[in-house]
């Protein structure tokens, strides 16, 4: 027979296998769900403590998998990386060594891309209206000030050589 304390374990884990079956998730998100569910935390840190022990939950290799995934598919700046980390609560060591993935050419040839796709939509503004844009989008994605900049003025000149080449095409022999 199960007593009240042996239920309350059981359905602390049953509530983190819910949670990791969704994808990984860091200790202080589990933690979090468990004290939303009502488990008492004498339950849920030595239940989290476990799954960490048999490896189902690595804040590291979760920090890892976020900043790959994240800074390719949204294209994030390794600022706001760091944030979306700490509001997961990722320990900041692990924060720090994720952030070591994505290198400072990985980040400017993002932006790069990133300023390139927004630009397009952006042709038929004044120029001053078109880096305010660019340059706050890449601000919006945690791309620091210089480099944003930097990346609009690259896009910028790709564009004027482009539209040169155009109006000048090379003569033929």
């Amino acid at each position: 027979m199960f007593s009240d304390e042996d239920r309350v374990v059981e359905r602390a884990r049953e509530i983190v296998l819910n949670q990791l079956s969704d994808g990984p998730r860091t200790r202080k998100q589990l933690l979090d769900k468990l004290s939303a569910k009502e488990i008492p935390e004498d339950v849920a840190v030595p239940v989290v403590d476990r799954f960490e022990e048999v490896g189902l939950v690595n804040d590291a290799e979760f920090a890892h998998a976020w900043v790959r995934s994240r800074h390719t598919g949204k294209g994030l700046g390794r600022a706001a990386l760091r944030q979306e980390l700490r509001n997961k609560g990722v320990p900041n060591d692990d924060i720090i060594d994720a952030l070591t993935d994505v290198s400072d050419d990985d980040e400017f040839e993002r932006a790069v891309e990133l300023a390139r796709k927004k630009a397009r939509s952006t042709v038929n503004l004044p120029t001053q209206k078109r880096v305010q844009r660019l340059a706050s989008m890449l601000a919006r994605k945690g791309y620091p000030s210089e480099m944003s900049f930097r990346a609009v003025r690259v896009v910028l000149a790709e564009e004027r050589d482009n539209l040169s080449e155009e109006m000048n095409p090379p003569e033929s022999m």
